[in-house]
């Protein structure tokens, strides 16, 4: 078996669903509520389903049985301010889940987030030394959250602690792709996007408000989910393999350029039109992101990564087209 928490979330269930084509079966672990996420799930045959609250007493039970844990579960909103909330489900849960897979023998592959980079100001290299991992400065309580369960593990680690036998912390990039429809404002652009653009209507992408940059020249590093899977079944397919790594593509690009892409897809011509960007992201806001992939490369990564262009006109030819993504 192979438990998935956070399975019926964006990465979680294009992860879930990968391993039962691989022959996993698979235990998904998470709140489905009364919103359209449980059809993210609803096409996979699946084992079982079960609530993020029994995941403890599950991995005690069924230990012996997991090839693994896929902790992608977690509160994922940049936006979230309740970090009381933040430390119980991102913290607690992932820590938890650590030192019981460390005593279970058990590979414990999660989600860490580039979030952890801040501004950037100390670059995007996924250096894991506890020296390395102090120099960042997150700058916001989800990023503080990803970065604290890096700390804490990389320290188990040197400190030679116990620890499970495989461990992967995953700083996933921009991440776009089949299964966001529910992440409301934490969707991708190119979710936000893509119904007026299909309509042929503009779009709009904030202003720059750094001279540095145009409007629409702000830099990220955009990944097609579909690569963040692959990187999580060669880390199952290699379990000698541990350490955190980026996962991006290692090619930053514009908004512009991704919005042209969403265009060039429909077979249009691009109309973008700029508007101020709120005060509130004003000062908090990353101007350029790129993942250094070389680690990733470096312990034995050869897949190539999608480039934006065709990440971006699968996504709306193969699944957005077609479909009504404000209800799945």
């Amino acid at each position: 078996m192979l438990l998935v928490t956070g399975g019926a979330g964006f990465i979680g269930s294009n992860i879930a669903r990968a391993a039962a084509e691989d022959g996993y079966r698979v235990v998904v672990a998470d709140w489905l509520e009364d919103g359209p996420k449980w059809r993210n799930i609803s096409d996979i045959a699946l084992h079982d389903v079960i609530r993020p609250e029994r995941v403890n007493d599950f991995v005690e039970k069924e230990g012996g049985r997991l090839a693994a844990v896929v902790h992608m579960g977690a509160v994922s909103a940049t936006t979230e301010r309740d970090a009381d909330k933040i430390v119980a489900r991102n913290i607690r849960a992932s820590l938890d889940l650590w030192d019981l897979c460390g005593r279970k023998s058990l590979g414990f592959i999660y989600a860490s987030s580039a979030a952890t980079y801040g501004d950037g100001t100390a670059g995007f290299t996924d250096d894991e030394s506890t020296q390395g991992l102090s120099l960042l400065a997150p700058l916001n309580p989800y990023g503080w959250s990803k970065l604290f369960v890096d700390r804490r593990i990389m320290a188990d680690v040197e400190n030679d602690a116990s620890r499970p036998p495989q461990f992967a912390g995953l700083r996933f990039f921009n991440v776009y792709g089949p299964g966001e429809a529910h992440k409301g404002d934490m969707r991708s652009v190119v979710h936000k996007i893509y119904p007026a653009a299909a309509q042929g209507e503009s779009v709009t992408l904030f202003k720059s408000h750094n001279p540095e940059f145009a409007d629409g020249g702000q830099l990220r590093d955009f990944i097609h989910v579909s690569d963040c899977v692959d990187v999580v079944r060669w880390l199952l397919e290699n379990p000698d393999v541990s350490g955190i790594f980026n996962v991006g593509t290692g090619k930053a690009r514009s908004f512009a350029d991704l919005a042209r892409a969403v265009f060039a897809a429909l077979g249009q011509a691009p109309r973008i039109t700029y508007v101020d960007m709120p005060e509130s992201l004003q000062k908090a806001y990353q101007y350029f992101t790129e993942a250094d992939v070389t680690k990733l490369r470096a312990a034995g990564y050869k897949r190539p990564f999608l480039s934006l262009e065709s990440g971006v006109e699968s996504y709306v030819n193969e699944y957005l087209k077609g479909r009504d993504e404000g209800i799945g």
